[in-house]
């Protein structure tokens, strides 16, 4: 009897639940921490740091969750890349999870989780948007559309600063507040990173855990 990948698709589910959930928990949890330009990441410093490790690797487990269902759900070499890219975005995010921000190695966990599944994602939207439509071609395109958001908002956070007059250079102290006159909102551009990301996950993983009816069978192609 041939694997199914509908229960592997429930997997990822849950753990973009689990994910979400923990996310908006380190929000009440460490209220001090103002969302609008601080990242995730950083509630590494806060009351709750385990809760941001479970978001991390609940994260991971999505990600390996849904690469794992779309590799049995099987189609052409376009769709395997893609599957690729979406298992080592997973990698970086348990990185993530492993290395809070004071680590070396933080960095490189946001080079390898962030990219990769923008690029994975296009190209699974690609393959399997000839069964589902437009539609679904369009919602891949939102975690690279979300990388561009917050490359913006730090640009004009940056852009502002400068026009300021506020000090940027890697010897300037850390703010404990934004600067009059400086646009920050760099914070909420990476949670909608993180909502763009992971309701792109549970998109496809709602489409494959439908089974047969969901998503059909993608078709071998060079």
């Amino acid at each position: 009897m041939p694997l199914s990948n509908a229960p592997l698709a429930r997997v990822c589910l849950a753990a973009s639940g689990v994910s979400l959930l923990a996310l908006v928990a380190l929000h009440a949890v460490s209220p001090e921490l103002d969302p609008a330009w601080r990242m995730v990441s950083e509630y590494a410093d806060g009351r709750a740091p385990v809760l941001l490790s479970v978001f991390f690797l609940a994260w991971a487990v999505s990600s390996w969750a849904l690469a794992a269902a779309l590799w049995v759900h099987g189609g052409s070499r376009v769709l395997r890349v893609g599957t690729v890219l979406v298992a080592l975005s997973g990698v970086g995010e348990a990185m993530g999870g492993l290395f809070d921000i004071h680590h070396p190695l933080h960095g490189a966990a946001f080079g390898l989780g962030v990219p990769t599944l923008a690029l994975g994602a296009v190209l699974v939207g690609a393959s399997l948007g000839r069964q589902q439509g437009a539609w679904l071609l369009a919602v891949s395109q939102l975690p690279w559309l979300s990388i561009v958001a917050m490359a913006g908002s730090f640009a004009v956070c940056f852009s502002t600063a400068e026009a300021a007059g506020v000090e940027l250079s890697p010897d300037a102290k850390p703010w404990d507040a934004v600067p009059d006159g400086v646009i920050a909102v760099m914070g909420w551009a990476n949670r909608l990173l993180v909502v763009a990301y992971l309701g792109w996950a549970t998109t496809v993983a709602g489409l494959l855990a439908r089974g047969p009816s969901g998503v059909p069978a993608d078709v071998p192609a060079a």
